[in-house]
């Protein structure tokens, strides 16, 4: 084997890595937006959106420690998931956005609009001062045990109300649905 094929293929097969964890986030998040934007209005020209979506993916922090301790399953795969934990994080949604939005789920994508970060969010909220918008946020997807994954999703309305949870999910032939909601708290 020549120098440059074995270079050619690390690429390709790290680059196949990446691309799948990427796809992974895809289908998991088309599933949480599927879900929290089924009752929201398509957004046109003059109308108010009540959900907006965060831009960055929220870091895993010492909260999913709390998770692990009260499920069975994820105390299996406590370091796997922990392993994951990075409070550090500073990524954003933009690329599974593209790839989910681009030539299909448009009528989601109408819900959708555009992502949003923090600044942009509070703007919008005080122009209506209604207090009747929302921020979902979500964290960087942990996955383990090679067909799971724990997400946790937060709403941020003001200071003082704010809800969330962890969603847990399966992937079953390649279909990634949600198999129990965790740790939900409310404001």
């Amino acid at each position: 084997m020549t120098q440059g094929f074995k270079l050619l293929f690390a690429f390709a097969f790290f680059f196949q890595i990446g691309f799948s964890q990427e796809n992974k986030d895809v289908a998991v998040l088309k599933v949480l937006l599927s879900k929290y934007y089924a009752n929201e209005k398509v957004i046109v020209k003059n109308r108010l959106q009540l959900l907006s979506f965060y831009c960055n993916k929220a870091p895993n922090n010492e909260e999913t420690l709390e998770v692990i301790a009260k499920n069975d399953l994820l105390k299996k795969n406590a370091t796997e998931i922990k392993n994951q934990i990075n409070i550090q994080l500073n990524e954003s949604w933009s690329k599974e956005l593209e790839l989910l939005f681009t030539n299909q789920n448009q009528y989601l994508k109408s819900k959708v609009n555009n992502c949003l970060s923090l600044e942009e969010f509070q703007k919008v909220s005080d122009r209506f001062n209604d207090n009747n918008q929302r921020l979902m946020i979500v964290s960087k997807p942990m996955y383990f045990a090679q067909k799971y994954c724990l997400v946790k999703v937060a709403f941020y309305r003001s200071i003082e109300h704010n809800s969330g949870c962890f969603f847990l999910f399966e992937n079953n032939n390649g279909v990634w649905t949600i198999k129990e909601t965790l740790n939900e708290w409310s404001t």
